[in-house]
């Protein structure tokens, strides 16, 4: 039997259709469903039993154990889930991601399902062209089940049948009698062919296929399965490489999980697979997988949701072990890598008394954090080199973010208060902070502004003189006076016993210096070798500076009570 060019472009254009109906499909669901997938993922992981469920019911969906567990790696970068939550998702995405398996060897070898994708077309193009945006994107659902399908018949028809020529497989019977170290060659091959499609379906469907065909023994294609596991734990890694330190640790979490159940599948596989095997002759009426090709992707389907059941079922309870080890072997790289968050206030409401201490504990850090952005905005500021200025823009557009988080979550947790009993002087004491908040978020705001403008400034190639960088620098201090001195004032307990005289003089100070920039660049406009578009970038700059003097006073104010 020869196998040329041709056969092997039918086999891999019939596995790109296969994995091109998957991500239409995954795809599709998604955009009908979202925005619900996305509040069952931040709702229904409180803890990790029902993350599992969360997990396997959000994979089920969408038909991807990737896209569950790159959402959740997304949602732990922004904070919104933690890594005891993260990891029973990806648990339950383990066990979600057999559904696949199942629908692949039930109809994809039982039932011709070319005949039925045709109707499946008929039905879902016309909601293609509908106005609603839910149908479209159903519509998009039942095409890529369609084509995933249409892609599985295509495999099956361009895979070589090798029953009449047992020889041309002769060469596995070299790798097949190693005993445990055969077991992990091929868990090796499972993983590799997993990495390579980038998709775990598409490795089942591939093994699967192969199996139907006669071309695997059921041991051998057992171990596959249980690389293909591995591999697809790939995509997370990927995902995680972009973000902050804990969503690499979410990442590992996965991928210790799969290992860890790989390693005592492994060991165990001879006896697991012998009572698997007698466990489905007896309850399905099928023949012996390990003698039946027929038969085997049934079985193999059975052995992948019962090995991610048991696998989940033994190391659930030993989360806060995986987390340990994850956040052991991915070390933070210091303050940057972090995942800025609530610190004071994450433990839920408390008492309207309690809650305000909490609270300016919380608006203390937060002023921290917001003035870590000076520092940024210095160095961005007096940066000629190129990486170093790309490094600083994204770190003030992550603390942006942070910031408009924080602010957030500040007022919810206010408002959650709204239905206690509450004294006046609280009361007031409230409505300090979420000034105080709004304020900081509105400096926040002013520091990315600043970072655009120089970005815009850097790329259009103008560029400051030296007595322009020398006046800014001398703008950048006394901002760096004036926050010094809200953080001082953010850390008395005592609100109504600040005294902000100081704050107010540096207040005034800022306003004195701008007018006198403002002043000198008018003057020197139309000069000799004074660049009008390194003037007009320059007034954007120190006059961005005073408003965040004008912002910082605002929050001086409102701890005073002068509001």
């Amino acid at each position: 039997m020869e196998v040329g060019i041709a056969n092997i472009l039918q086999i891999l254009g019939a596995l790109a259709f296969f994995i091109f109906g998957m991500k239409m499909m995954s795809e599709g669901i998604q955009r009908a469903a979202g925005s619900q997938l996305r509040n069952i993922l931040r709702t229904m992981t409180k803890n990790r039993y029902l993350g599992v469920f969360t997990g396997f019911l959000t994979t089920a969906l969408v038909q991807s154990s990737s896209a569950t567990t790159v959402m959740t790696v997304s949602f732990v970068n922004a904070g919104l889930l933690t890594l005891v939550e993260s990891a029973g998702v990806m648990m339950g995405a383990n066990i979600g991601t057999t559904i696949t398996g199942w629908l692949v060897s039930i109809l994809g070898f039982k039932i011709k399902l070319h005949t039925l994708s045709i109707p499946l077309f008929a039905i879902s193009v016309p909601l293609l062209f509908s106005n609603k945006g839910k149908l479209r994107y159903w519509g998009e659902f039942l095409i890529g089940f369609a084509i995933l399908f249409l892609g599985l018949s295509y495999l099956k028809e361009s895979v070589p049948d090798i029953k009449g020529n047992p020889e041309v497989l002769a060469w596995l019977q070299n790798f097949t009698n190693w005993g445990f170290f055969s077991r992990v060659f091929f868990v090796l091959v499972g993983t590799l062919i997993t990495i390579i499609v980038q998709s775990s379906s598409a490795a089942m469907a591939i093994t699967l296929t192969m199996c139907a065909q006669g071309w695997l023994p059921f041991d051998v294609a057992a171990a596959m399965i249980l690389g293909e596991n591995i591999g697809t734990t790939i995509t997370a890694e990927l995902a995680s490489l972009v973000g902050n330190v804990h969503a690499k640790r979410s990442a590992r979490i996965h991928s210790m999980f799969n290992i860890i159940g790989v390693t005592w599948m492994i060991i165990l596989m001879p006896f697991f697979l012998k009572h698997l095997s007698n466990l489905m002759q007896h309850l399905f009426n099928i023949e012996d997988p390990f003698t039946s090709a027929i038969d085997m992707p049934l079985a193999l389907s059975a052995f992948h949701t019962v090995f991610n059941l048991t696998n989940v079922l033994i190391l659930i309870a030993f989360v806060p072990f995986l987390v340990k080890a994850a956040i052991y072997t991915v070390k933070s790289k210091g303050d940057d890598d972090e995942d800025i968050r609530l610190t004071f206030i994450q433990s839920g409401t408390r008492t309207p008394e309690l809650a305000t201490v909490e609270l300016q504990n919380e608006t203390a850090h937060f002023g921290e954090i917001v003035y870590k952005m000076t520092d940024f905005t210095r160095r961005l500021v007096n940066a000629t080199d190129t990486k170093k200025r790309e490094k600083l823009y994204k770190k003030i557009s992550k603390y942006e973010e942070i910031t408009d988080r924080m602010e957030i979550e500040i007022t919810e947790y206010i408002t959650a208060l709204a239905g206690e009993e509450i004294t006046k002087t609280t009361s007031i004491k409230l409505r300090s902070i979420i000034n105080i908040s709004n304020d900081l978020e509105r400096i926040g705001d002013i520091f990315y502004q600043i970072s655009k403008t120089i970005q815009k400034k850097n790329e259009d190639k103008v560029y400051f003189n030296e007595e322009q960088r020398a006046y800014l620098n001398k703008m950048m201090d006394l901002v760096d006076t004036a926050f010094t001195e809200m953080i001082r004032n953010l850390k008395y307990p005592h609100y109504s016993k600040v005294d902000i005289s100081k704050s107010q003089e540096i207040e005034h100070e800022i306003n004195k210096f701008r007018d006198l920039l403002k002043d000198q660049n008018l003057d020197k406009l139309g000069t000799t070798g004074y660049n009008v578009n390194s003037a007009m970038i320059y007034n954007n700059l120190f006059s961005s500076f005073e408003k965040i003097g004008d912002h910082i006073i605002n929050v001086n104010e409102s701890v005073a009570g002068k509001i």
